[in-house]
């Protein structure tokens, strides 16, 4: 019989492994433009175009979604919109890029809102007109939704105390519920108070979810199988709640390896060794306001999102009143912060972080002294001196392999180059991109997804460059 072949080109284009010893005194932190919202229409967070095309997508919370072309970074231009109209008037809270898609986390999250948790699709493969594909309100949801994320087929939504809920999302224009998972309250404390409970912030690798599970500390859910979720780790650390029985909320966290850099409120960062999940241990932890003597209501930090440049071992964190903070990393045992942008007496105080290369964005919330006083909203559009500024392609020779090899489903893809924010792009025989996706480390998950055929792909690497045929 006759074999047909179907080639795919994938080419990595990726940060070369350079990671150059730098103070933050050599950050020189920029100021560049800000965008400006009212306090009616918040600007939660943002993330720029994972595509490296020159747009930042931001979850304006009442004002939906909202798109701003920066190819000028010093002068941000709104050129599209997706009201709540579009989104069954869930107001948007997170997002994250997926390929072409952007996926929204929907619903009012904060205290007492009553707003049902839910999820969009929305096509950006043109930014400027920005197309709902479908949305999704989970059944009996009441305490809207913090964070989403994807992996492959699937997303998954910190949907608050309605748990962490898988979607499949193969087919962009008909999500479908596949599980949800409820983690167990009674811990790190028994009789807990059920409303410091909620899935705030997580991250997903290799069908591995992080969850930062607000008083309810970290929990590491294995969702291999998607209909049966379960927590397989946890971890709070001990000295939040005993003898004090307050443990502090765990708010979103990074992954690097076997390390997780975890933001928590007004305690800073937690850095967690995952080694044996079985039993985490807190490596290093930033904690400059002697947390938890100190006072939620007086405290210049509250940690809530955070970025990391792997690079130049350096977090970046939005931390409130005292906007952002930037904690060196270089010994994850000692994490040491190291230079600062914005003033704890601005009267202003942010929520969110994005990180693109040398860009930094910070969103920046309305509040009326609760734990801080804030009485401006919009984005703020930084830079910094980066050690690795700029994409370049990297000729990998035997540094790549390839396994399981033939595939059908998926594939791993492992460097011996650390990857940072890869971009990795899928070719058909005519030259047009199938396929694309951001990756990081140095081993990575290839699904086929819709790829065309039905048949076994086989990846081999010649030159530089990994072609799968299909037998």
């Amino acid at each position: 019989m006759k074999k047909t072949l179907f080639w795919i080109l994938l080419a990595i284009i990726f940060y070369p492994k350079i990671i150059l010893s730098q103070s933050c005194n050599d950050l020189s932190i920029q100021h560049e433009a800000d965008i400006v919202s009212t306090c009616g229409l918040m600007a939660m967070t943002m993330v720029h175009d994972q595509n490296n095309l020159p747009y930042l997508y931001v979850a304006n919370k009442e004002a939906g979604l909202t798109v701003y072309d920066i190819s000028n970074i010093n002068m941000p231009v709104q050129i599209a919109s997706v009201p709540i109209s579009s989104l069954g008037n869930l107001e948007v809270m997170n997002l994250f890029q997926h390929g072409n898609y952007l996926l929204l986390a929907l619903g009012n999250h904060f205290a007492n809102s009553g707003s049902a948790g839910g999820i969009a699709i929305v096509d950006v493969s043109n930014p400027a007109t920005p197309t709902v594909a479908d949305h999704y309100a989970v059944p009996g949801s009441s305490s809207g939704a913090g964070v989403v994320k994807a992996e492959g087929d699937y997303a998954y939504l910190g949907a608050m105390k309605s748990g962490i809920v898988i979607f499949d999302i193969s087919n962009v224009n008909d999500i479908e519920f596949v599980s949800q998972f409820i983690p167990d309250i009674n811990y790190p404390v028994t009789n807990p108070n059920p409303n410091f409970y909620n899935a705030r912030g997580l991250e997903v690798n290799n069908d591995i979810v992080y969850l930062c599970y607000d008083a309810g500390g970290l929990r590491i859910i294995n969702c291999v199988d998607k209909f049966h979720p379960a927590e397989t780790g946890r971890f709070a650390n001990p000295i939040m709640y005993d003898p004090f029985n307050l443990p502090r909320a765990y708010n979103n966290l990074v992954v690097d390896d076997s390390l997780l850099y975890v933001a928590v409120d007004y305690c800073g960062v937690e850095v967690l060794n995952i080694a044996d999940t079985a039993n985490i241990t807190l490596q290093g932890w930033w904690n400059p306001y002697n947390c938890p003597y100190n006072n939620w209501y007086t405290s210049p930090v509250h940690a809530n999102e955070i970025q990391y440049d792997k690079n130049g071992k350096k977090l970046f964190l939005s931390t409130g009143k005292s906007d952002m903070m930037v904690v060196d990393v270089s010994n994850p045992s000692n994490p040491d912060s190291c230079a600062m942008f914005g003033s704890v007496s601005n009267n202003i105080g942010t929520w969110g972080i994005g990180l693109w290369q040398n860009q930094l964005f910070l969103s920046y919330i309305c509040t009326f002294g609760i734990p801080f006083a804030s009485d401006w909203t919009g984005v703020k559009i930084l830079t910094y001196n980066s050690p690795a500024v700029g994409v370049q392609e990297q000729v990998m020779s035997n540094a790549i392999s390839v396994f399981p090899n033939p595939f059908y489903a998926a594939t791993t893809i492992e460097t011996t180059y650390e990857l940072n924010n890869a971009m990795l792009i899928i070719y058909n025989p005519q030259g047009q991109v199938v396929k694309q996706t951001v990756i990081s480390g140095h081993s990575n998950t290839l699904y086929r997804d819709n790829l065309p055929g039905r048949n076994i792909l086989h990846a081999d690497y010649a030159g530089g460059k990994i072609f799968a045929t299909e037998k």
